[in-house]
């Protein structure tokens, strides 16, 4: 149906695009499931070692979306990982606003749960963001989100791929440190945790510049909305000062905790978020157990006229024409161009037969003119004198035209 990777990896249809390549919906034939495919284009050497980086990256937790397999064909090359049906938090937000505490709460614990599996791996993530934390599709049932997307991800130690005076990751989504040049570290991901922590609680997306000049003369009062024991939370993680914000994603679990439990019971009331489908229907000619072979057309009943043959290029020669049925007539031979001889007719078979029975019988004169009956007959007299004649004057100027030499 669509495009095949390694014998194995059948694309479906595209659920996501970005700037390094294309998430597809795809089929893996081995393990007989929907999978998700991040195919990049081989544009530069920089582009395809971020991807060399990203999917050798094997961190296997729940609450991270690591690269599981990889394969390559001709100029692209692609990473699989599970399929994540429920959209990003950013779907959320746009379908929400504003989340209860108590649910928000649920998301930052297991988004700081799956950083801190990161961060024990060596591991920085520099692109934390609402769009890179995906959902399965839980319904109104309690969420399960995953942090995905490794392209900008770097091993502490490693050398960087960009120069010292620039940084990568999302604008808004960046910790000030970082927009100063300083090198990856695992506070640097604690600040994007407490910026979509505080994008959760009041639905829109937060000033990092105008937060940085509040905090600037201490830590500001709680947005309203936002329940005092998670502000405390979500402040210690979006300190400008890097030294003063948590140092590790376990101390910030651990301090999120607490505050959960200080808050006030939720409302029966309220209205529960639901985590919806993102992906839609598949696509035709794809069921959930895979895509099918396209069926060959049915064959037609009955008997069916036999199709002409290709007519043959070039000139072609002119057929025989048909020929005609019964006794057809003797057609006159060609009459020869310029005079011709008269034919001399055979002697009749009766002429014949009777001169040989006369050549039998009677006298030897009478056989002798039987015989000569037979024969066929000179020139008349008339004609041969003439020519004799003619013939001796020829001889005779002859003989004396030689006496004369």
């Amino acid at each position: 149906m669509g495009e095949r990777f390694a014998g194995r990896y059948e694309l479906v249809d595209p659920i996501a695009r970005g700037g390094a390549g294309a998430v597809w919906r795809a089929w893996d034939h081995r393990r007989q499931r929907y999978i998700a495919a991040k195919v990049l284009r081989q544009t530069d050497a920089t582009a395809l070692l971020r991807f060399v980086r990203e999917q050798a990256l094997r961190i296997d937790h729940p609450h991270v979306l690591a690269p599981a397999s990889w394969a390559a064909d001709d100029d692209k090359v692609l990473f699989t990982m599970d399929l994540m049906r429920g959209g990003s938090l950013a779907h959320v937000i746009g379908d929400y606003g504003p989340l209860p505490s108590h649910f928000v709460g649920t998301l930052l614990d297991q988004l700081l749960a799956g950083l801190a599996a990161v961060h024990a791996e060596g591991v920085v993530h520099r692109d934390i963001k609402p769009a890179n934390i995906l959902l399965q599709a839980t319904g109104t049932g309690r969420p399960h989100l995953r942090l995905s997307d490794f392209g900008l991800a770097l091993r502490k130690g490693e050398p960087r791929l960009t120069e010292t005076d620039y940084f990568l990751g999302t604008p808004g989504f960046v910790a000030p440190e970082q927009r100063l040049g300083a090198e990856p570290d695992f506070p640097a991901d604690l600040y994007g945790v407490g910026l979509v922590a505080l994008y959760l609680l009041v639905g829109e997306k937060p000033d990092a510049e105008a937060l940085t000049t509040e905090f600037a003369h201490g830590t500001p009062g709680a947005p309203p909305g936002v329940p005092a024991p998670l502000w405390e939370v979500v402040a210690g993680l979006i300190q400008p000062d890097p030294q003063a914000r948590f140092r590790t994603a376990t101390g910030a679990r651990k301090a999120l905790l607490a505050a959960v439990e200080l808050l006030p019971g939720a409302d029966p009331d309220e209205d529960p978020v639901e985590i919806f489908d993102q992906l839609g229907a598949l696509p035709r000619g794809c069921t959930p157990s895979g895509p099918q072979p396209t069926p060959a057309p049915p064959a037609p009943s009955g008997p069916q006229p036999t199709p002409d043959p290709p007519a043959p290029s070039g000139p072609q020669p002119t057929p025989d024409p048909p020929a005609p049925s019964g006794p057809q007539p003797t057609p006159d031979p060609p009459t020869p161009s310029g005079p011709q001889p008269t034919p001399v007719p055979p002697p009749s078979a009766t002429h014949a037969s009777a001169s040989q029975a006369a050549a039998r019988q009677g006298t030897p004169a009478e056989r002798s003119a039987a015989r000569d009956a037979g024969r066929p007959q000179g020139p008349p007299a008339k004609i041969t004198a003439p020519v004799l004649l003619l013939a001796l004057i020829c001889f005779a100027v002859g003989f004396w035209a030689l006496t004369q030499t």
